[in-house]
């Protein structure tokens, strides 16, 4: 048996670390992603072997899909009055201030519906995702209505950087949950201003929404190649 990498011991240990938040009664997001798979594998046995009561707003269809295949309890977000506890990864975190790149998955939008319908929004990952400032290693995505979405993507390359088309493996273009593109924005970083850039990307007509989340990150549970976890919490 192949041992696992460093980077699948660390998604793990900060799933559990994660998971661990959970209680009965709770009404949870649950986000899309290679740690947050871990996180339902986790939910999942505590459902079954200590009887956890709780119910999960999938943020894709793949969550959803995964979740019910496993039994957890599933529900809508609209009869909910606030989500209790949200749990998803990202592809970067900032140190200094906890903004994040979240969509190479291409759930964006539904991610960032569900982490601000909560009362408290957790990131998992593995401690290759922290970085010193966004934009160094990944590109921002940007979801973008399918009318005139080459224009759109123009006037984000007025901001900087370099819009490319995501295309799935046929050369055909990713679709998004929602029937939107996804256009990947690279050479923005370092990004000196998180905030401001997302404000100005989602002030684009045609823009639905971007990977960046500025606001919202309680804590961080980081995991490490040595299979321990640690949580780190959002700046004052």
């Amino acid at each position: 048996m192949t041992p696992p990498d460093a980077a699948e011991v660390g998604k793990r240990a900060a799933a559990e670390a994660a998971t661990a938040l959970i209680e009965s009664g709770m009404v949870i997001g649950l986000g899309t992603g290679s740690t947050v798979a871990f996180v339902l594998d986790l939910l999942a046995r505590r459902i079954h072997k200590e009887g956890l009561t709780v119910a999960g707003v999938p943020t894709s269809l793949y969550t959803e899909e995964r979740a019910r295949a496993l039994g957890i309890p599933l529900t809508d977000l609209d009869p909910v009055r606030a989500l209790d506890l949200a749990i998803d990864g990202a592809d970067e975190i900032e140190t200094r201030t906890f903004s994040i790149i979240k969509g190479l998955g291409g759930a964006l939008l539904r991610e960032k519906i569900v982490a601000f319908s909560a009362q408290r929004f957790v990131v998992v990952a593995d401690e290759s995702k922290l970085v010193p400032q966004l934009g160094v290693r990944v590109p921002v995505p940007v979801e973008i209505v399918r009318f005139a979405h080459a224009a759109t993507a123009r006037r984000i390359e007025q901001l900087g950087g370099r819009a490319v088309l995501r295309l799935k493996a046929g050369g055909e273009p990713f679709v998004t949950d929602n029937g939107n593109f996804i256009y990947d924005v690279y050479a923005l970083g370092p990004i000196a201003d998180p905030a401001r850039l997302e404000r100005d990307i989602a002030a684009i007509p045609g823009v639905v929404e971007s990977g960046l989340f500025t606001l919202g990150v309680a804590s961080v549970f980081v995991g490490y190649a040595s299979g321990t976890a640690r949580m780190l919490r959002a700046p004052a």
